[in-house]
């Protein structure tokens, strides 16, 4: 069997073909079933994210083609629509690759996490579908291993290379317990949804999201709990903020430095953490000369995500260290389990000698041979006919001349050199 796989991503391949070959987890099921169908495959198990889709399966083939034909049929486009952008692994570049995607080396962010978690939903998808077997299984599994293994010893996920991740990082740094502060949300864009998960995932005590358009808000706010409220309701809420995060695409500022005074004063002057996700601001500059405000613009966060980057850039290349030795105890794996047929049938051969010699003493128990006697001709006729074969073997091999075939005796009986 040959483990091939063929894919595109973000590198290789435009929006417009990605989403095309995307796979939505209700049409996975049928389609990995159709897909193990085909003729020389034996596993499968599609990976479908926003920036990739992969095919990975194992087949009596090493031909690709034959996994391409069926994403042209499967999703009724030419072959030569997406030919161009695809790429290809098999065995051992494979598994490499596997290991790779699920530490985050081949995203678009660098060591992101995410990715881990959608080869998870790819395995249980190819679980539930009954599409995995021993090998592409056992492959999954060691690639969940190598990302754990990576992600202990090295750093490679441990600093925000995100401005919204960073921002929220920042805030646990400034507050002891996210649990009893309340944030407030401006916008209901992509940073903002990200920044909402952040701090939802740290257990953020209240969370308020304004927005000029409210249905945008609400939507937002009712995935992590939250409050939504109309962006004109901002002088009212504000002081409640502990946390004011604000990502907008106003070409003015949203909140200028009178009004953050006030709500300081409603506040008794409790202190406010605010960042400024956006180009142009939403925050006045001059908000910063208040006294009880820590204000910090997407500038300032930059220099943290440059530098974390340059981490995870160190990190990656101790990841792929890590990584090369995962990959060899896999092709180990492997290659031992080309040896389970012949270990199998010695065995069986084994156990039928043990059990004819066993027949063969308790039938002379019974005839009332002694005990200890019995236990002797067990012994020895167990010996005799284990050593046999072997015996014969070796003896052949020495007539014929083959070293190599003593030679591996040696090491398989683990024989010390006499003298």
């Amino acid at each position: 069997m040959t483990l091939i796989a063929v894919g595109i991503n973000y590198n290789t391949a435009p929006v417009s073909i990605r989403e095309r070959l995307s796979y939505p987890a209700d049409k996975l099921y049928a389609s990995l079933q159709e897909l193990s169908r085909i003729q020389d495959i034996s596993e499968a198990a599609i990976l479908s994210t926003c920036n990739r889709t992969e095919f990975y399966c194992t087949s009596a083939s090493a031909d690709q083609q034959i996994l391409i034909d069926w994403v042209a049929r499967n999703k009724q486009i030419n072959a030569a629509d997406f030919s161009p952008y695809l790429y290809s692994h098999k065995d051992s570049e494979l598994i490499r690759h596997m290991f790779r995607v699920a530490c985050g080396l081949d995203s678009m962010i660098l060591g992101e996490p995410q990715i881990l978690g959608q080869m998870k939903t790819a395995y249980q998808a190819a679980c539930d579908a009954g599409t995995l077997g021993k090998q592409l299984g056992k492959l999954f599994q060691h690639t969940f291993s190598a990302a754990k293994k990576v992600r202990t010893d090295t750093a490679i996920g441990s600093s925000p290379v995100s401005v919204a991740f960073a921002a929220v990082q920042l805030a646990q740094q400034i507050f002891d317990k996210l649990s009893e502060q309340t944030a407030l949300l401006i916008g209901a864009g992509e940073t903002i949804e990200l920044t909402a998960r952040h701090l939802s995932q740290q257990g953020i005590g209240r969370l308020i999201i304004a927005n000029r358009t409210y249905d945008k808000a609400h939507s937002l706010a009712v995935q992590f709990n939250g409050y939504a409220i109309d962006l004109s309701e901002l002088p009212t809420h504000l002081a409640e903020a502990d946390i004011v995060i604000s990502s907008t695409a106003s070409q003015l500022p949203i909140l200028g430095k009178g009004r953050v005074e006030s709500a300081l004063k409603k506040r008794k002057h409790k202190p406010m953490f605010m960042v400024d996700l956006a180009v142009p601001r939403d925050i006045e500059a001059e908000v910063e000369q208040l006294r009880d405000v820590y204000l910090y613009t997407v500038d300032d966060l930059q220099h943290t995500i440059d530098q974390n980057m340059n981490s995870r850039r160190q990190a990656a290349e101790q990841a792929e260290e890590i990584i090369d030795t995962q990959v060899e105890y896999f092709l180990a794996w492997l290659r031992a389990q080309g040896a389970q047929s012949t270990i199998r049938d010695y065995r069986l051969a084994a156990e039928q000698t043990r059990d004819e010699a066993l027949q063969k003493t308790l039938t002379q128990l019974k005839n009332g041979l002694a005990p200890e006697e019995a236990l002797n001709r067990l012994a020895h006729l167990l010996t005799n006919k284990l050593i046999h074969t072997p015996s014969a073997q070796i003896r052949a091999a020495a007539e014929n001349e083959r070293h190599d075939l003593i030679a591996a005796a040696r090491e398989i009986f683990k024989l010390s050199n006499s003298q």
